[in-house]
């Protein structure tokens, strides 16, 4: 595919995937809803922009993807930067459809946060390498779903313990909506692209033959 459908396929993916955060979030109430939402819209946007970007909707996914040798650098930056412009789209429409409702800012401890995202993070970077970009799952039917779902167990087991991120877009995003205070942005660009690169080297050593 040409870089332009390829860029603007992440932007779209990652635009919506920020946008059922922020509504289910700030307007459709807490409990299960916004978990098993965020998991099943980014589940379809992966099946509907992998043939054409990867779908990584996700700067740490980007990173493990190229540390695993399966994305050009040249495309490195351009992807991020795509990523976050849709996670901050998405942010002001938010912000439009919920003017007025209130927002109360998450405020995790620093040290659980770091390592929640972290290790979540890691799981979703390592299900992302193996079912979307090894040769032993190769055109398989399932990558959207495993990877849906990783986001989604990852938001019901620690989601209360750091906003449940792993992603450093949807962290600009709900900075931007007020959902996360600014000043703890550095938590989730810290924690998650560590937990990718870490994710990737484990890729290497586990399936060499990759």
């Amino acid at each position: 595919m040409s870089r332009p459908s390829r860029y603007i396929t992440e932007l779209i993916g990652t635009f919506f995937l920020v946008l059922t955060i922020g509504c289910t979030v700030i307007l459709g109430g807490a409990g299960v809803i916004p978990p098993l939402a965020v998991g099943v819209m980014l589940m379809a946007m992966v099946f509907a922009g992998g043939h054409v970007s990867g779908a990584h909707y996700n700067p740490a996914v980007t990173l493990g993807v190229w540390l695993r040798g399966k994305h050009e650098a040249a495309d490195v930056v351009p992807y991020w930067i795509c990523q976050i412009a849709g996670a901050s789209l998405a942010a002001l429409v938010v912000k439009y459809f919920a003017a007025g409702a209130p927002v109360a800012p998450i405020a995790p401890r620093i040290g659980p946060a770091l390592l929640a995202e972290f290790l979540f993070t890691f799981a979703l970077v390592y299900v992302v390498l193996n079912v979307a970009t090894a040769r032993g799952t190769a055109n398989n039917s399932f990558y959207g779903l495993a990877i849906g779902m990783t986001v989604t167990g990852g938001a019901f087991a620690v989601g209360g313990i750091s906003g449940g991120a792993f992603n450093p877009a949807v962290a600009v995003g709900i900075s931007i909506m007020g959902i996360s205070p600014w000043s703890n942005l550095w938590v989730y660009l810290v924690a998650n692209l560590l937990g990718a690169a870490v994710a990737a080297g484990v890729f290497k050593v586990s399936a060499p033959n990759e």
